[in-house]
């Protein structure tokens, strides 16, 4: 026990200043059990050292990290562990990589009914189904979901201010009094193009080199979040990265998924399988008309977000395809998008049309639908500059 307190106490010490996310003042942690889900590479070790260093001290033995990766856990129980940790004064037990122990859900259930002031806040992998599939947490867990930085956390950390979230409401019906007042105080444009090739992850603030660490991520996503997790046999991975390769190079794009099941020689069946779990790791998203769903096939693929379009350094970045890629993830964090019909891209949440435009000059507008912008600071109308979707959380 004492070693996981000095490492608790180590990791934390050492924290540095890490960017404080805006779900840390959405979670309710009144909850006795809060999962956290989020890709691989968005935070999520740091996010609960940060909770930890913000609500305990590093001395406060009430509060302890721990990871599941450790190999203590391969001879003694998480229960074991936390009756321990308990009965010595212990009720905030952050639990890292979750997954990684067999049987997880079945010993967070566990813990909770036994130890009845203990509150455990864990985090998982998107590939997780804390509700849906679990019917064992079903009720008790209050899950949330923690995104790679926003455009609005970006421009925040480069210029050093504190713009606040804005609702998709807002922005509709007042967008050109948020961006005069945003860019009255920086310039959004000097720092849009770089949040769109590496301004996502967290990598950016590590001295490494960021399209290796993505690139080594995204293969973590394959062999960990999907393969593991998901159960399947390791023979499988060549065929699951050389099917993620094509959806990367063919992306955004309709799916045909004949084509993908010749070129890898993998069933129809399996293909759709496998890209939903692409989907479920956030490497990609799909885009369906309005009343389809999965199993479906979707109407369009999309990178997650646009950083992933510059990690395939073989296919030059088409510039329509970074914007529409990040309205995409933008927008999606809050709201449902389902693809339009003729020149309208995107339904928003069923009502809103959007059109997204990379080059002003070759649009032809008219007044029943809005437009999203690059390369504009402020607009008017139903034009809103495509950066200020940064700003929805």
């Amino acid at each position: 026990m004492e070693s996981f307190y000095r490492t608790h106490s180590y990791l934390v010490e050492h924290l540095g200043n890490p960017v404080r996310r805006e779900l840390m003042r959405e979670i309710d942690w009144s909850h006795r059990l809060i999962g956290i889900k989020g890709s691989r590479g968005v935070g999520k070790t740091t996010f609960l050292l940060q909770y930890a260093r913000e609500h305990f001290s590093s001395a406060d033995r009430s509060c302890l990290y721990i990871n599941l990766n450790n190999l203590y856990f391969t001879e003694h129980s998480l229960e074991e562990f936390a009756q321990v940790f308990y009965a010595q004064g212990g009720r905030t037990l952050l639990i890292d990589q979750v997954f990684k122990y067999p049987g997880w859900s079945e010993a967070l259930r566990a813990c909770n009914d036994s130890l009845p002031e203990l509150q455990i806040i864990f985090t998982g992998s998107t590939v997780m189904r804390l509700k849906e599939e679990n019917p064992l947490l079903d009720g008790l867990v209050a899950s949330y979901n923690l995104r790679g930085f926003s455009f609005r956390e970006y421009l925040n950390i480069k210029a050093g201010l504190s713009f606040r979230p804005y609702t998709l409401d807002e922005l509709l019906s007042n967008h050109v009094t948020i961006a005069r007042a945003i860019s009255g105080r920086v310039d959004p444009l000097q720092y849009f193009d770089e949040y769109l090739h590496h301004g996502y992850y967290p990598f950016f603030l590590e001295t490494s080199n960021f399209s290796e660490n993505l690139i080594k991520t995204i293969n973590l996503m394959m062999e960990i979040d999907i393969l593991l997790l998901k159960q399947l046999e390791l023979s499988y991975l060549p065929k699951l990265r050389r099917l993620l390769y094509l959806v990367f190079t063919q992306a955004p794009g309709a799916v045909n998924v004949s084509k993908l099941s010749q070129e890898t020689q993998i069933s129809r069946a399996t293909v759709m399988n496998y890209i939903k779990c692409f989907k479920d790791a956030r490497l990609i998203n799909m885009l369906y008309r309005e009343g389809e769903t999965y199993p479906q096939k979707p109407a369009m693929l999309y990178l997650h977000n646009p950083n992933l379009i510059y990690s395939n350094r073989s296919v030059p970045a088409d510039r329509q395809a970074v914007c529409e890629t990040f309205f995409y993830n933008a927008v999606h964090s809050r709201h449902r998008l389902n693809m339009g019909a003729n020149s309208v891209r995107f339904i928003v949440d069923g009502e809103h049309p959007f059109r997204i435009i990379s080059q002003r000059a070759k649009a032809r507008m008219s007044g029943d639908m809005n437009y999203a912008i690059d390369n504009m600071r402020v607009g008017h109308d139903r034009v809103i500059p495509l950066w200020l979707f940064g700003f929805l959380y």
